[in-house]
């Protein structure tokens, strides 16, 4: 499916040319895909995704129909080559390419090292955990990803900790809704702080729920993005999605059940101790939170930073800890969060 092709006079670069672009590439390669509707996946809109393996592999990525040509050197090409490959198989087991699944195979193939540096036992995105759901399957696009659903699929309480748009919450939600497709627990309680980060509750308009339902309303996101819209409708109604603030869980005992708690910084120490006292028998909880932004009075010890360092080590509790480098909301995001934590990114391919 692959095949080098020599230095070319015809080669056209999707970029504008400028000084070095003028000289010719030192390695092209040309690749022939032969399924349309994939290869139409591949390239994105207005060729989006190319332009991100551009940027990030240091290569120029031109295609004609079904032909891509790569142009760079010989290690940037290689890596494309992976990507584009990863990508076209996704493409082929009919997913839906978004820019999210190029940024997850850039790094696992940046991870694998180049030709000559391939590391065997580095996971190919390719070979990343999935929750399969009914409405479309949910693939791990990072390798902290893939330790991620390894341990929700196997640990009754899972600590994601890290940095915005890292897929923590999403990923759990998913992973709550297959237990719920499977019957594997009866139902699903999501849950969140109602915390300020510089307004009042009292200011909003409406009832109680009104009231709480915008600090609710990524994890609502989630739930129609990954379930039927008339299932999440029904369930809601019958109780068996409920989603509630977390000082509604005081005096409960959740059984049957998968329990996520987002925003799980914003926690006090007692309230984070009740949240994990209300697990319950067949129940499976996730916590996420990022300790980086913490809304609570200046002074006021973080639940979820406290619960990480006490119960790092106890059995059948599992704790996967995301960086900056695992956002894939937007690359951008990524060199924002490694801003203001004061340590930039790792460059694509060992280049800046």
């Amino acid at each position: 499916m692959v095949k080098s092709a020599p230095e070319s006079s015809s080669f056209v670069s999707r970029r504008k040319p400028d000084r070095d672009s003028l000289n010719p590439p030192e390695t092209q390669v040309v690749i022939d895909f032969d399924d349309n509707r994939a290869a139409s996946s591949l390239v994105g809109p207005y060729g989006q995704n190319l332009a991100q393996i551009e940027r990030r592999l240091n290569v120029v990525v031109d295609s004609r129909g079904n032909n891509i040509t790569i142009g760079g050197s010989r290690e940037g090409c290689d890596a494309a080559r992976r990507v584009l490959e990863t990508l076209y198989a996704q493409a082929m087991s009919g997913h839906d390419l978004v820019q999210g699944d190029v940024e997850g195979a850039i790094r696992a193939v940046i991870a694998q090292g180049s030709l000559f540096e391939f590391d065997t036992k580095q996971p190919s995105a390719a070979a990343f955990e999935a929750i399969n759901l009914r409405k479309r399957p949910v693939r791990a696009r990072t390798a902290a990803q893939d330790s991620y659903i390894r341990a929700l699929k196997r640990h009754e309480l899972v600590f994601g900790v890290g940095p915005a748009g890292t897929g923590k919450t999403w990923l759990a939600v998913a992973h709550a809704a297959q237990l719920f497709e499977r019957k594997e627990v009866d139902r699903i309680i999501l849950s969140r702080p109602a915390v300020e980060a510089g307004e009042r509750l009292g200011f909003l308009p409406g009832d109680l729920r009104e009231k709480v339902d915008p600090y609710l309303r990524p994890i609502y996101d989630a739930l129609y993005d990954l379930m039927d819209a008339r299932i999440v409708e029904r369930a809601l109604q019958s109780g068996e999605i409920e989603i509630a603030p977390l000082a509604f869980m005081r005096g409960r005992t959740l059984t049957n059940a998968a329990i996520i708690l987002d925003e799980a910084q914003n926690t006090t120490s007692m309230q984070m101790k009740m949240f994990l006292t209300r697990l319950g028998e067949n129940s499976r909880m996730i916590i996420t939170g990022d300790p980086s932004q913490v809304d609570l009075p200046n002074g006021q010890t973080s639940g979820l930073s406290e619960a990480v360092r006490l119960l790092s080590g106890v059995e059948g509790i599992a704790q996967v800890q995301f960086r900056a480098e695992d956002v894939i909301r937007h690359e951008l995001v990524a060199r924002i969060v490694a801003a203001y934590e004061g340590s930039p990114p790792s460059p694509a391919n060992g280049k800046s």
